[in-house]
């Protein structure tokens, strides 16, 4: 094939700019490609404008185009799985005591909005079969299980409602199971292993060793700490274990931005909108 001298020297310019893009990309870790890829996680739904853990909350984080809604589950007293974050009704409800001293139906009378505004009045403690039913397919699901020595077989009690709408298969890609309790996520890894699982940590001020990070890449897919202990250098760590890294819980634009530059692989944050539907910082 034969090239001009003219031609030769767009190729040549062209290659030029490529290389030198290269380099400056190099040096950057917030790349716009790198961003493409970081997840917005709805925590408790979009909590920052909704109740969290409702409907309501999970609706508007759809609107608003989150990538996954994060979901945080207990047992009532009767066995069901159900969408709420304390181990108290007290906070959120119009009720007092403990989650699983409650019978569903009984859970269900309570007052679930009204804490947050007076238009949310007679919102409901959503089940997590209702969650799934509702926006399997249309949304991810991070569900976060709380307090399972609490709830002696909670774990078994997600994988089932999970197997039984075939949401268990390798190429779903729309479900992830974390907590705090890393027992808990190693026995429900033992249950489901082709669901992606996630371990939580608080902000620990000495950091995290590459033993525990290799212990935890045993039977987790995601390391998922406190944000104010997340720099890039814990993000390469990570990486480096085969493990992602999506941190909590983010509700301001500049950290948020500074998190996409680390190269975290999530953002979990009340408010989804400080990060576009492509994972790009606003």
């Amino acid at each position: 094939m034969n090239i001009s001298a003219g031609n030769f020297l767009k190729v040549l310019m062209a290659a030029l700019l490529l290389i030198s893009a290269a380099g400056l990309m190099d040096g950057k870790k917030a790349s716009a490609n790198a961003a493409d890829h970081t997840l917005n996680v709805a925590h408790r739904g979009a909590s920052g404008y909704t109740p969290e853990n409702t409907m309501a909350a999970f609706d508007r984080a759809f609107e608003m185009k989150a990538d996954f809604i994060e979901i945080d589950v207990h047992m009532s007293a009767d066995g069901e799985v159900v969408a709420i974050h304390d181990l108290m009704v007290d906070r959120t409800t119009d009720g007092s005591g403990r989650v699983n001293d409650f019978t569903l139906e009984e859970l269900r009378q309570l007052d679930a909005g009204s804490w947050f505004g007076p238009e949310f009045a007679g919102a409901q403690i959503p089940t997590l079969d209702e969650i799934l039913d509702a926006y399997r397919g249309k949304i991810g699901i991070l569900i976060e299980i709380k307090d399972p020595s609490a709830h002696p077989g909670i774990e078994a009690a997600v994988a089932e409602a999970l197997a039984e709408r075939n949401m268990d298969k390798p190429n779903n890609g729309k479900i992830i199971v974390q907590s705090f309790d890393h027992g808990s996520v190693a026995h429900f890894n033992s249950l489901l292993p082709n669901v992606p699982t996630g371990v939580l940590v608080g902000n620990l001020t000495d950091g995290i060793s590459d033993e525990a990070l290799a212990q935890f890449a045993t039977y987790a897919d995601y390391f998922n700490p406190n944000h104010r202990m997340v720099d890039e250098n814990l993000v390469e760590r990570v990486h480096a274990h085969g493990l992602k890294i999506a941190p909590y819980t983010i509700n301001d634009q500049t950290r948020v931005n500074e998190l996409i530059d680390n190269g975290v692989d999530g953002i979990i944050s009340d408010f989804p909108d400080l990060i576009s539907h492509t994972g790009k910082p606003q």
